[in-house]
Order: structure tokens, then sequence, then C-alpha cells
């Protein structure tokens, strides 16, 4: 059987070239500062192919990937490769420095909550039952092998798109080290070389969507945004968005509508974005202690 073309959009622009496709649930951009077609046909070629990879390899949906053989594994050892263990490593440093806030094992409570329409509380007893199968610090996790409890499974959602955008950032910049490029997968953002009058990037306003609050200028670096205006519902006048405190089993109270985070690489943007969303009325605070720039909407 044939594999599936793909699928992928190349548009000359003034600046350069604009790629785009679709992965991970997410639409993707490549902005390319360059003149030269055949180059920005690589380019392009090597995003999609990364972002593909990543999203087949860690996606919790696709059956018979490492994430579905860690969570059929029925409380037996799971041997992963370096990646993966790379990648449940810093989902453990997430975990402790977030106080347990940032889990990617609460997939019980997200399977609880859903965002589909289905304007529905669950119920206590469903919450407390789903709360007996979360916590990182359940999971025995070496270089080489992970365990856990035959009731937990683990999500990679948190932290999956962040690392596609690095990593895909990363290997354009070591092929083209002298090549202004911006990734862009679902608007988390990296710029692994510098562009001298920068890439102009728009802050999508929650109150007002697919319109631009604020409009900021990367030369160098990366954002992540982590936020509600899409994923919420609301149940007897009041609005509960996507993101579960894992220690409580409800959605973060007095969370902000998004948080945009600046830093130097995708993965801790994102990281810091999701935890200071984790804290809820408190996020401000949270960012301006880790001297990160940031954009909060409420």
């Amino acid at each position: 059987m044939s594999k599936a073309p793909k699928v992928m959009s190349l548009q000359p622009r003034p600046w350069g070239f604009l790629g785009s496709f679709n992965a991970m649930a997410s639409p993707c951009e490549l902005l390319m500062a360059i003149d030269d077609e055949h180059t920005a046909r690589q380019m392009l070629t090597i995003a999609y192919d990364e972002a593909k990879r990543i999203e087949h390899k860690f996606s919790r949906f696709i059956e018979g990937n490492v994430v579905w053989q860690l969570n059929h594994a029925q409380g037996k050892a799971t041997s992963v490769d370096a990646e993966t263990a790379h990648l449940l490593q810093f989902a453990q440093q997430c975990f402790q420095l977030s106080e347990s806030a940032f889990d990617i094992s609460a997939c019980p409570l997200m399977a609880l909550w859903r965002f589909d329409g289905n304007h529905r509380v669950p119920l206590q007893t469903d919450i407390d039952a789903a709360l007996l199968k979360v916590g990182f610090d359940r999971i025995a996790l070496t270089d080489k092998t992970v365990c856990m409890p035959a009731d937990m499974s683990v999500d990679f959602g948190g932290i999956g798109k962040e690392y596609a955008v690095d990593r895909t950032a990363q290997i354009l910049a070591n092929r083209w080290p002298n090549q202004s490029v911006l990734v862009n997968f679902g608007g988390d953002i990296a710029c692994p070389i510098t562009k001298s009058d920068g890439w102009q990037v728009g802050i999508e306003n929650p109150n007002k969507l697919d319109n631009a609050a604020a409009l900021l200028t990367i030369r160098q670096g990366a954002l992540a945004t982590s936020g509600t205006t899409r994923r919420y519902i609301e149940v007897d006048g009041k609005r509960y968005g996507h993101i579960i405190n894992p220690q409580t089993g409800y959605p973060v109270e007095q969370a902000p509508l998004s948080v945009t985070v600046l830093a130097p690489n995708c993965v801790m943007a994102g990281m810091l974005a999701t935890m200071s969303m984790l804290k809820g009325a408190d996020a401000e605070d949270f960012l301006q202690q880790q001297g990160v720039d940031f954009k909060v909407f409420r």
C-alpha cells in the first residue's frame, strides 16, 4: 500500500516564502527569509517530516506507538529509547517544579472533563476515582525503562508540540545556519537564527478570536501560548477552562484567558506558560519571578 501524499503549500511572499501544512491537530507554518524556491521546498519538507514523526511517535491516539505501549503496559516495565526517556525526564522536571500541578499523567481527569459541546460537570465520585489514578511520582523512570501502575496513563500534549517546534527549528538551523526561519506550529513559535529586522508575530485577542491584540517583533528566540479561549464550558453561569488542576480534579480557578511567554526555546516558553495558567490568580506574579517577557489576558 502506497503512503499518503504529503499535503503542503508553498507560497512566495515579499520577504521570502510561506510554507504550511497540518500536524498535531494544528495549522503549521514555516516562514523563510530566502529567495530560492528549491531551498524553501527542502526546508518545508524537513519541517513536515519532523512534525509528522513526532506526532506519530508521541500522540496517545495512535495505536501501537510508544505512548500507546506505555499506557497499555498493565504495570510492567517498558523499554524506551533515549528521546522518549528525555521527554519523560522533562515531564518529571515540570511536575517537580510546579509542585505537582503540571502532570502529564492527568489523562483520567481530562477524559472526564469534555469540552466538545457537552456542557456538564463530572460527578464528584468520578473525579475522586480519577484522582487516584493520577500522579507522576508513581512512575518509576530510568534512562531506558518506564514502569507505571496499570491504572495510569500519560499524554505528551502539554509538551509535545513545543518539543516539535524546537526540534524542527534546530534541524533547519544546523543545515542552513545563515538563513532565518520562523517555525510556527499552532501558535508555538521558534526563531533559531537571528533576523535583523525581526519577524512580526500577532498574539490573538481572547476576547475577539482571530484578531491580534498585540504585535511582537521576534529577532531570535521562542514563544508559546497557553489558554482556555477556545476550549471551555459554561455550566450554571460558571466558566470552566480546559486546564485541569490534577490535585483537585477541577479546572484551575481564576486562570487567565491566555498567557504568552517569550523564552530562549519553545519548550521552556510552553512550560512557563502552562505553569503560570496553573497558578490561577497568581499567574502574573509567577511570571515576573521568572524574569521572562510575557503577555497575560484576563
